[in-house]
């Protein structure tokens, strides 16, 4: 029987060692696909391409929208194709979000520091 009885022994457990039964070359890949996951996830939902892609987005569908006005909408807003200024408007600002955020891209995470302030390297 086995010393931990809530982790059951795998068959390559003789061939782990270290803390835990798991090798530091282990455990270091594992930390670095997480770190990559997470880098991956920051840059996907980074505040800017969220913002710019939207605005694109409903910017894009009131252009269209004030493409295709008929003159009782634009006599409703005192002679100002409203819905066409807007949209290009939303369109110039989403694609200045997605420009920023191509242009400086988000800053890779600084390394982890362990406690006692020593870096993790």
């Amino acid at each position: 029987m086995s010393e931990h009885p809530e982790r059951p022994e795998h068959p390559d457990a003789s061939e782990r060692h270290g803390h835990g039964g798991y090798s530091e070359r282990d455990v270091l890949r594992e930390v670095t696909e997480l770190e990559g996951k997470s880098a991956t996830a920051a840059r996907l939902f980074d505040i800017r391409r969220i913002i710019g892609g939207l605005f694109v987005l409903y910017g894009v569908i009131v252009t269209i929208t004030g493409l295709t006005d008929d003159d009782a909408a634009i006599d409703k807003a005192e002679g100002v194709n409203i819905n066409l200024w807007t949209g290009l408007g939303m369109l110039l600002l989403g694609l200045f979000f997605l420009a920023w955020l191509k242009l400086r891209p988000m800053a890779p995470p600084p390394p982890d520091v362990v406690a006692g302030g020593e870096s993790k390297e």
